[in-house]
């Protein structure tokens, strides 16, 4: 038996499977649920941005949280962030329910935490 070193390009780097759209963009740990900031509810403690960085942000203008990616930290990180919210604005969600959710916050009139505003403003939600 002959051990051919080019075999190894021959070989597929990934099984075929059907694609999605719901599948971490880099290679991150698949999940059958997805992470959902509840901005309307969120007080901007910033507790989860200090837990999970990689997966939560403070967005600028409203001073709330925001879940950025879905596979950037670890299930058990991510459940710690959500533990640690007092207001219990985070929740695992169906992916399915991403989009009616957006769609839902960014109907609401919300105003800006921390800040004198002479109004208030819809939430705009970046399409990732």
């Amino acid at each position: 038996m002959i051990n051919d070193p080019s075999a190894a390009f021959l070989a597929n780097a990934q099984p075929d499977c059907e694609i999605s759209g719901k599948e971490p963009r880099l290679g991150g740990e698949l999940r059958e649920k997805a992470v959902w900031v509840d901005e309307s509810v969120c007080i901007g403690c910033k507790y989860c941005a200090n837990v999970a960085t990689n997966t939560f942000v403070m967005e600028p203008i409203m001073g709330r949280s925001r879940a950025i990616r879905q596979d950037g930290d670890s299930t058990l990180i991510i459940q710690e962030a959500i533990d640690t919210c007092p207001v219990n604005c985070i929740k695992w969600v169906m992916f399915e329910q991403l989009d009616s959710l957006r769609a839902q916050l960014a109907a609401m009139e919300i105003k800006p935490l921390g800040m004198l505003s002479k109004g208030s403003r819809k939430i705009r939600i970046q399409e990732n």
